[in-house]
């Protein structure tokens, strides 16, 4: 015979039930959904049918999953901006009109709103999945055209650098190790000794597209890391003994560049001087590529266009005088 057990009643009163039946398993059901464990940190957060709810879904799916962890933190912080104002809203209920208001309210961003709206045509896109929605309603938002980005740093504006932190200082070694290198911050913060092979190459796999690159030392940055402790696990170091993380390094490589009065100037611009360095020497895109990184000429390109402008300017002024020239030599008489 089944035996009895308490069943929960109203207050602390209990009376007996047959354990096992049907009556019984209701009454367990819900003694234990009433001592669940308590939901996940912001899960309350996800009303089905709202952003919250969307953005959740779209962090469990490989879209995101799938990526690097510096990509997927790039998208997080992106994504989560979005939804510290707009969380609580209808996925359904969004416009065209509102997307374009959203992005267009960035104009003084025009690269952070191009990337949001990167992102919201590929949450809109898991909403029509998720039958939310049966259209994308920011498909065909246009984003800003953006200008030329990271200003890239000129000769005189190195020098002043220079100037400013000579050789042996912390930030003259972060100068010759990102120009020298070519590489982000990103890269650049994980390079030490033990990335350099018997031949006098730096191996870099980059963090943002996994290329792996074998780079020359050059002679000025060879002479900056030459004092260097061996046994560093990094070439940069912070005050505390350990290495940058990128975002630290954005920072301090920040007040280097204000102390030397080149607040227009960045970590990324040195990236591309190296690049407009190589163009201007007559580096085909194929060359700059195995030296940056990059995978396409069009990315090369942006990097390289105001160089390559000056150096066809060059050559075609160079045509223009020997044409004259020419001219002048075969009629003496002419002028």
């Amino acid at each position: 015979m089944a035996a009895a057990v308490p069943s929960q009643g109203q207050g602390a009163l209990f009376e007996c039930t047959i354990a096992w039946s049907a009556e019984f398993m209701q009454e367990y059901a819900g003694f234990l959904e009433e001592r669940r464990i308590p939901p996940e940190a912001g899960a309350s957060r996800t009303k089905v049918g709202t952003f919250n709810s969307l953005i959740a879904q779209y962090y469990r799916e490989p879209m995101y999953t799938g990526k690097r962890e510096s990509t997927r933190k790039a998208y997080r912080g992106i994504i989560e901006r979005f939804r510290a104002e707009h969380g609580q809203k209808s996925v359904a209920s969004i416009q065209r009109k509102h997307i374009a208001a959203i992005i267009g309210g960035m104009s003084a961003r025009p690269g952070a709103a191009n990337h949001l709206l990167d992102r919201l045509r590929v949450l809109m896109k898991l909403a029509i999945r998720e039958g939310y929605r049966t259209e994308n309603p920011a498909r065909d938002v246009e984003g800003f055209k953006e200008g030329e980005g990271f200003h890239s740093w000129t000769e005189e504006e190195i020098a002043q650098f220079e100037l400013r932190h000579p050789p042996r200082s912390k930030a003259h070694l972060a100068l010759e190790l990102l120009v020298g290198t070519g590489q982000r911050r990103s890269d650049a913060v994980r390079l030490g000794w033990h990335k350099v092979t018997a031949q006098g190459r730096l191996r870099v796999r980059q963090i943002k597209t996994d290329e792996e690159l074998a780079i020359p030392v050059l002679p000025a940055l060879c002479e900056a890391i030459a004092h260097l402790p061996r046994d560093a696990p990094a070439f940069l170091m912070t005050e505390n003994g350990k290495p940058f993380t990128a975002a630290g390094f954005g920072n301090w490589f920040r007040n280097r560049c204000d102390e030397a009065g080149l607040p227009h100037c960045s970590s990324h611009g040195l990236r591309k001087a190296q690049a407009r360095r190589l163009a201007e020497a007559g580096c085909s895109n194929q060359q700059i590529k195995a030296i940056t990184g990059h995978r396409t000429d069009s990315e090369v390109a942006r990097y390289t266009r105001a160089a390559n402008q000056i150096r066809l300017s060059d050559q075609a002024m160079q045509k223009l005088l020997a044409s004259n020239q020419e001219r002048k030599l075969s009629n003496p008489m002419s002028g």
